[in-house]
């Protein structure tokens, strides 16, 4: 009992470096381990980044179509618009050139009224009838003009005789020998006149003075006072 238990006072013997190097490796081992945890983090930003810059230019190039879309898109458009204006307008033009035609080949008809109700035979059924052709033409848009004593307007008159009189102040229309015709503002047959001239070395006839007190009398002298 009195022997002491061998080895519990012994201090166990721990070679020499192995601890220390054990005690370094732990701390790099660590840092490894935090290195290899922050490269698989970065690797994912950078992914993230580039997928991020992918996409902006993508949206970029997708707003760059857009745009050249649209501006085609209203670019045809304005092109079928001014299309359907030229269309509408040859359409108009095509059916005021038929119409014109038409009541050109009606116009020596017209003239056939006009000379037999001036001498009083239009009568009964040809009256009728006359009418008739005359309401239809001015539906059609066809206006009749030409009077007596309006002035002579070249663009729209044509002088077949010619003459001076002492009564007119300037050229003048002074008989219809076929009226003229027109369709809105379109001249189909200019008025066939016979037009006046003043006379050469007229004077334009003076004006008379009126009577309301412009001219003195003997009436208007003062007479001397009665003393």
């Amino acid at each position: 009992m009195s022997e002491e238990t061998k080895g519990f006072d012994e201090e166990p013997e721990v070679p020499t470096g192995a601890g220390a190097d054990d005690a370094a490796a732990e701390p790099k081992a660590a840092d490894s381990s935090k290195e290899d945890e922050a490269a698989p983090a970065g690797d994912a930003a950078a992914e993230a980044l580039g997928k991020e810059s992918a996409l902006v230019a993508q949206l970029d190039q997708a707003r760059t179509a857009l745009n050249e879309r649209t501006a085609d898109l209203q670019r045809l458009q304005a092109e079928y618009q001014n299309y359907r204006r030229r269309v509408e307008r040859d359409r108009i033009a095509v059916k005021e050139i038929a119409v014109a035609s038409l009541l050109t080949e009606l116009l020596p008809t017209l003239d056939d009224i006009g000379r037999a109700r001036e001498h009083g035979e239009l009568v009964g059924g040809f009256k009728s009838v006359a009418e008739s052709l005359e309401t239809a033409a001015a539906k059609m848009g066809l206006q009749q003009f030409g009077k007596e004593g309006e002035p002579f307007d070249p663009t729209v008159h044509e002088a077949l005789m010619h003459s001076y009189a002492p009564d007119v102040t300037e050229t003048t229309c002074v008989a219809i020998l076929q009226p003229g015709y027109r369709i809105g503002e379109r001249t189909i047959r200019p008025a066939r006149v016979a037009v006046a001239e003043p006379q050469p070395g007229a004077a334009p006839a003076a004006k008379s003075e009126s009577a309301d007190g412009d001219a003195p009398s003997d009436k208007d002298t003062d007479a001397p006072d009665k003393g």
